[in-house]
């Protein structure tokens, strides 16, 4: 049986805070390879998660500590869905393919994950082409702007 407790998870926060990406993750499938990939992962309110996609899954989101929010977008930059996990909204999809972000909101929060695998890496195609990479102060806006993102707005600085 795998399973994490309470202990686990704060030593997950603590290595998300001395990193240099605000984030750490632990795996709980045992290959890369696995059709479905599970994993928890700690993120820091600074911890930039570029709005992306998935081509060829969905991808599920649930709170384990603290609250987070969820961002879907059309294709260009449109909000088309928000979710404030942990406070209004227990559990999130996003649809194969959906472009979407997530926001830490808390110091020490922790999300799960799930979605097919394999693991596949991050080609530059698969972030939204109107968001900054990480390496442009333009990020730190874009995550400001995502606290209080509503649906039908976009983000001013596309």
């Amino acid at each position: 049986m795998k399973k994490l407790g309470f202990d686990d998870l704060s030593s997950l926060s603590t290595q998300a805070q001395q990193s240099p990406r605000k984030r750490m993750n632990h795996n709980l499938h045992s290959e890369l390879s696995d059709p479905i990939q599970r994993l928890v992962i700690a993120m820091e309110p600074d911890t930039y998660i570029r709005p992306h996609h998935h081509r060829h899954t969905w991808e599920l989101l649930t709170p384990l500590r603290g609250r987070f929010v969820v961002l879907t977008f059309d294709d260009d930059g449109v909000v088309i869905g928000r979710a404030v996990l942990g406070e209004d909204v227990s559990i999130a999809e996003t649809p194969v393919a959906g472009w979407h972000a997530v926001l830490s909101l808390d110091t020490g929060g922790v999300i799960f994950e799930v979605k097919h695998g394999p693991y596949s890496p991050f080609k530059e195609e698969d972030f939204a082409p109107w968001s900054p990479s990480a390496e442009d102060d333009k990020h730190k806006e874009l995550m400001r702007w995502f606290r209080n993102a509503e649906v039908g707005q976009r983000w001013p600085g596309c």
